[in-house]
């Protein structure tokens, strides 16, 4: 439940989201409270709650619970890409030879897909480059959450500049690291989750499953919630599904300027993706999946979830073939009279694939090997059926 007597702390909060912090006016320097200085990179961590996920999740929770340092996180990532790019036929030693070479003509005509994994350590690879030959010339904002002796720094903006430049210190040679990074600081009291948020959809590549979470995040902190101050689950965010802005009118306006303009619906479109199941969620996340090819899973049974988001990225499904896809059930009164007309045998094995996402192979396997009564005969049933559904394949080719 939401402690009471919140209404100062979010007064304060939405008065912290000022044109000058916004816009980036140099007057916000002349406070004394903001102060720019260089901090050492130990100091400073990231937000563990900030929507924007920048590591993978498998390492995201391992680095917030103080299982990874930030190398080992980067090390974990690299050989998770390094796995993937070999697998692709494309292995590589050195991070900077992910970057493409100057000297080969034929490097920009190659199109080449990465996967999420590569194309985010290609991405952080860059901003390194730039941070190294043109400085860090947008520094982080960080919150003082000091504690005694003890100082510090939690990321406001800029996780990415931060990710970068532990990459640049730690794995890319020839680089001589102070082990400093520039931030402006923001006093504990002046944070403000708006602020973030707007950071967050001002800038590309925030995914609409991110989009979600920094929904959730806003309903969460003007209907008083605490919000934490380590790695949370999607659990967390989903409480926001009970919530909504009817009774917070006065931070509607707020709310959806920090949401870069979105509209009321498309606000409650974007926080309608957190029903989705927690492995759909990270492979949306993942794979950058749009909200509007989202929209219709959220809308079907949990257990579909994680099989129809891999759907719509082996296949590259549209909007609409999504959308036939979740409201297919829907439609078998209607083309009753045209399965009639089919053999009974290939509209059985039809409805067989609809619950695929739900089979364990070890119980298909038992199943078999029951029904056979031999492991012999039952393997033969399934090359049987790989080969009938490779020449199903072919026919909807030509269809």
């Amino acid at each position: 439940m939401p402690p009471k007597n919140q209404t100062h702390r979010i007064d304060d909060l939405l008065g912290s989201v000022t044109e000058e912090l916004l816009l980036g006016n140099p007057q916000q320097f002349e406070d004394n409270s903001i102060r720019v200085e260089r901090l050492l990179l130990e100091m400073v961590r990231p937000d563990p709650v900030q929507p924007r996920r920048v590591l993978p999740e498998q390492l995201h929770f391992a680095f917030h619970s103080n299982r990874l340092t930030p190398t080992q996180a980067l090390k974990e990532l690299v050989q998770l890409v390094q796995v993937a790019a070999r697998q692709r036929g494309r292995p590589f030693n050195n991070v900077l030879e992910l970057l493409p070479n100057p000297d080969d003509e034929g490097d920009e005509d190659q199109s080449v897909h990465l996967s999420p994994e590569e194309q985010l350590l290609h991405d952080l690879v860059n901003l390194a480059i730039t941070i190294r030959d043109d400085g860090q010339v947008n520094p982080l904002s960080v919150v003082d959450v000091s504690q005694g002796v003890t100082q510090q720094f939690r990321i406001e903006t800029g996780e990415r500049r931060y990710w970068a430049t532990w990459l640049l210190r730690d794995f890319i040679a020839g680089y001589n690291s102070d082990g400093m990074i520039p931030c402006i600081i923001i006093p504990t009291e002046r944070s403000s989750v708006f602020r973030q948020a707007k950071e967050n959809t001002a800038r590309s590549g925030l995914s609409a499953i991110a989009m979600a979470r920094q929904a959730a995040l806003l309903l969460l902190t003007v209907h008083g919630y605490e919000i934490p101050s380590h790695a949370v689950s999607n659990d967390f965010y989903r409480q926001a599904l009970e919530l909504d802005l009817r009774g917070k009118r006065e931070y509607t306006d707020a709310v959806l300027s920090a949401m870069g303009g979105v509209n009321k619906s498309q606000f409650s479109r974007y926080k309608s993706l957190l029903q989705l199941a927690d492995e759909a969620l990270e492979l949306a996340d993942r794979h950058n999946i749009e909200e509007y090819r989202l929209r219709y899973v959220a809308t079907v049974p949990a257990d579909y979830h994680t099989e129809i988001v891999r759907q719509i990225i082996d296949f590259n499904l549209t909007t609409k073939q999504v959308k036939e896809l979740c409201e297919s059930d829907g439609r078998e009164a209607d083309n009753a009279d045209e399965l009639e007309k089919l053999p009974i045998q290939a509209v059985k094995m039809a409805k067989v694939t609809k619950s695929i996402s739900t089979t364990k192979p070890q119980d298909l396997a038992r199943a078999l090997i029951q029904q056979e009564g031999d492991a012999t005969v039952a393997r033969a049933r399934l090359q049987a059926l790989r080969k009938l559904i490779a020449e199903a394949e072919q026919y909807l080719e030509v269809e």
